[in-house]
């Protein structure tokens, strides 16, 4: 009963993100008729989201709340500010208030993480398994925007009814923090969180893994690499929009369906080959993604961009999800919440906050017509030749080593 209470919660918590971030960027200009440089500037409060939540969950929630009472006050005030962004008529408007809801949100991630864990009985076994209901949200209202709604054809989105999509996820934050309430009772474990110091709070205790070379080489690495996904979350969408690909936000859902697949092969890959070759897999797939997207059509090279999306899992998992598994074998029992909250400030904060800038920039430069339309071939191909870059340098910095072994919880990330 409690798996199916907490897969309910991990389902509403990813359909509520998957339900407006993924068709942002093409309501914004199509909508909004915002620049490409604000749109970057709006996924970028994601970034902002990313910095801020430690402070809340490290500082305030782990000390004082209840996990699940604030998860279902952080979603409440959510449902409150999608509507806001529902009915936003400018930028500026959408800007701040999307800022504010970033802020809010991101720390929900950590919660329903916490929520889960401590209310399993065998968390490395059984942790998986309700993560994956994140996923199927995330699909679930994809699949809800394209082909129960029609909110993302050619002529939805001149009506503006992809505003919708931020209606739909108003109710369905309110939904989850309604039901977030329902949830056992996860109150701060006693003496652990009143005892840890500041530093360990925010991940600072971890900086000195940074000592090793082969972990700096790949911490540099996974902010690098945050340039190229960057550029997927903020222009894939309106890339298959303006092309003239049908249901693009349904087949988009496919990166998250090779997600799952992947998922559940990474542990035996790490263990076949090593953590060096894993992660330069992940690597070399951002690289052929986007060289995919260069060069694929909605035409005729159609099959070039479905496969471009489907390597999402094996780009995302083998190299962001992989790289939690080695920062956690190299930290150490010690400073290993530490490590994992200081690589995702890392990635997930600063260097998706230069990603998207640098997105917004390139996406800027190429837009013709006033930003009605986009050299996307050039644009794509800046992600391509930068991430191969990066698996480059990787390739020749980083000396391998150990085998870290999995613990089985299909470790934490976003799609």
């Amino acid at each position: 009963m409690i798996r199916a209470r907490l897969s309910i919660m991990m389902f509403l918590e990813f359909f509520i993100w998957g339900g407006w971030f993924v068709t942002l960027g093409t309501f914004l200009g199509s909508t909004l008729h915002a620049s490409d440089g604000q749109i970057g500037m709006a996924f970028a409060t994601q970034s902002w989201g990313a910095i801020v939540a430690p402070f809340i969950i490290g500082l305030i929630a782990d000390r004082f709340f209840n996990a699940e009472r604030i998860l279902g006050i952080l979603h409440l005030v959510g449902a409150v500010l999608m509507y806001r962004l529902f009915v936003a008529q400018d930028f500026s408007a959408f800007y701040i208030t999307v800022l504010v809801y970033m802020i809010l949100y991101m720390p929900t991630l950590a919660l329903v993480n916490a929520v889960a864990f401590r209310q399993l009985r065998e968390p490395d076994r059984e942790f998986g398994k309700i993560r994956v209901w994140g996923s199927l949200g995330w699909i679930a209202a994809g699949l809800a925007i394209s082909y129960v709604f029609a909110w993302d054809g050619a002529a939805a989105i001149e009506t503006g009814a992809l505003r919708y999509t931020f209606l739909m996820c108003a109710v369905a934050s309110l939904v989850l923090g309604i039901y977030s309430f329902t949830l056992p009772a996860t109150p701060p474990k006693a003496g652990e969180a009143a005892g840890a110091s500041l530093s360990e709070r925010l991940g600072i205790d971890a900086l000195k893994l940074l000592k090793n070379r082969d972990y700096a080489v790949f911490f540099v690495a996974s902010i690098l690499i945050c340039i190229p996904l960057a550029f997927y979350y903020q222009n894939a969408n309106p890339f298959l929009s303006e092309i003239g690909v049908a249901d693009p936000t349904a087949k988009m859902t496919l990166g998250q369906i090779s997600e799952v697949f992947f998922m559940l092969m990474l542990p035996l890959f790490i263990q076949r080959v090593g953590i060096k070759k894993t992660l330069l897999l992940g690597m070399l797939a951002w690289g052929v993604r986007y060289l995919l997207f260069a060069f694929g059509d909605s035409g005729n090279q159609v099959w070039m961009l479905l496969l471009g999306i489907l390597l999402h899992g094996l780009c995302y998992d083998f190299f962001f999800v992989s790289g939690q598994i080695y920062t956690n074998q190299r930290a150490g029992e010690r400073f290993r919440s530490a490590a994992q909250g200081m690589i995702t400030l890392a990635t997930y904060g600063f260097g998706m906050l230069i990603g998207f800038w640098v997105a917004g920039a390139i996406t800027d430069y190429y837009s013709l017509d006033g930003g009605t339309r986009h050299d996307w071939q050039d644009i794509w191909l800046f992600p391509a030749v930068f991430a191969l870059a990066v698996m480059a340098i990787f390739f020749v910095c980083f000396r391998g080593g150990q085998r870290p072994q999995t613990d089985g919880r299909g470790a934490d990330h976003t799609s």
